[in-house]
C-alpha cells in the first residue's frame, strides 16, 4: 500500500508540474519564430518578382517588416497572415500561387518574427494584424472591394480578428482552428483546458463579427487541427461562405492538393473580386 501511495504521489506530481509548465510557457510553445530559423532564408528576388520592402508601425510603435509583391495584371490585393512558425521567407510557394491568381500580395512578419521588432505575444499579434490591414487600406489606398484577407493556421485567427476592424471583400481561412482552448483540449485532453489555456485566438468568435463571404479550406488528413474545427467555423461563417476540402497534412496540404487547391481559390476569388476586364 505504501508503494502504491508513493507511485500515485509521483504521478500526481508529474501531472501538476507538467500542467504548470504548460500554463506558464504557452506563449513560447505557440509562437515559434525560431523554427526553422528567425533569419530570412529567401526573398522575392529569388523568383524574379518585383517587390518592395515594408516597414509598418503597429499601434504601439513596434516596427513590422514585410513585402509588397506585385502581380503582372492584378485584380486586387491579398493580405496574407502566416502560421505560428518561421517567417515570410518560408512562404514563397504560397506567394507564387496567389500571384498566379492575379493578386498583389502583402505579407508581413508579426512582432518577434523575422526582421520585425518586439516579442511575440498574443495581444501584440492582434495589434499587428489590425495595423497592417489598416496600412493596406489607408496607405496603399486599396478599397474594400479589391481586398482579400487570407490566413493559414494561427494566421487564420489573426485574419478573422483583423477583418472585424478593417472589412475585406472576402476572407480565406485555411487549416484554421476554432480557438486556442479547443486546440488545447485536443492535445492535452487529460487537463481541464478551460483553466489551462491563457491564450484565446478565438477564431470562431471573431468570425461571427465578420460580414465578408468566407472560404473555409481544410484537409481531413490534417494531423494537427482536426477537420471538425473547420465544420465548427463553417457553421459560424457569414452567408455566402464556402468549403474547399483539400488533401494532405497541416503544413503541406496546399501543395499536395495542387490543382484542386488553386482552382478552388480561383473560383472563390472570381465570385467576389471583380476583374478589370
Amino acid at each position: 500500500m505504501r508503494l502504491l501511495l508513493s507511485l500515485l504521489a509521483a504521478v500526481g506530481l508529474v501531472y501538476v508540474t507538467f500542467g504548470a509548465l504548460l500554463f506558464v510557457t504557452q506563449e513560447n510553445l505557440v509562437h515559434l519564430p525560431q523554427m526553422p530559423t528567425r533569419e530570412l532564408q529567401a526573398s522575392p528576388t529569388d523568383r524574379g518578382w518585383e517587390y518592395r520592402e515594408l516597414a509598418i508601425a503597429s499601434s504601439d510603435e513596434i516596427t513590422l517588416h514585410g513585402w509588397h509583391i506585385t502581380a503582372d495584371q492584378p485584380r486586387g490585393i491579398v493580405l496574407f497572415f502566416h502560421g505560428n512558425a518561421g517567417n515570410i521567407s518560408h512562404r514563397l510557394d504560397t506567394i507564387e500561387i496567389l500571384r498566379d491568381l492575379d493578386l498583389d500580395v502583402v505579407i508581413f512578419d508579426y512582432r518577434g518574427y523575422g526582421r520585425s521588432e518586439g516579442r511575440a505575444r498574443e495581444k501584440g499579434l492582434h495589434q499587428d494584424a489590425q495595423a497592417v490591414a489598416r496600412w493596406v487600406r489607408e496607405e496603399l489606398g486599396v478599397p474594400q472591394e479589391r481586398t482579400v484577407f487570407h490566413g493559414r493556421s494561427l494566421g487564420a485567427a489573426l485574419a478573422a480578428s483583423a477583418a472585424r476592424h478593417v472589412a475585406p471583400e472576402a476572407l480565406i481561412l485555411e487549416s484554421a482552428f476554432v480557438s486556442a482552448e479547443a486546440v488545447a483540449r485536443d492535445l492535452y485532453w487529460i487537463y481541464p483546458a478551460r483553466w489551462l489555456t491563457r491564450l484565446e485566438y478565438a477564431t470562431i468568435d471573431y468570425l461571427q463579427e465578420v460580414e465578408a463571404p468566407t472560404l473555409i479550406i481544410h484537409s481531413p488528413d490534417d494531423e494537427i487541427i482536426p477537420y471538425r474545427h473547420a465544420e465548427g467555423l463553417m457553421a459560424a461563417a457569414p452567408e455566402g461562405s464556402e468549403w474547399l476540402r483539400i488533401r494532405g497534412g497541416h503544413n503541406t496540404g496546399f501543395l499536395e492538393s495542387g490543382r484542386d487547391y488553386r482552382e478552388g481559390l480561383r473560383r472563390f476569388l472570381e465570385q467576389h473580386i471583380a476583374s478589370d476586364d
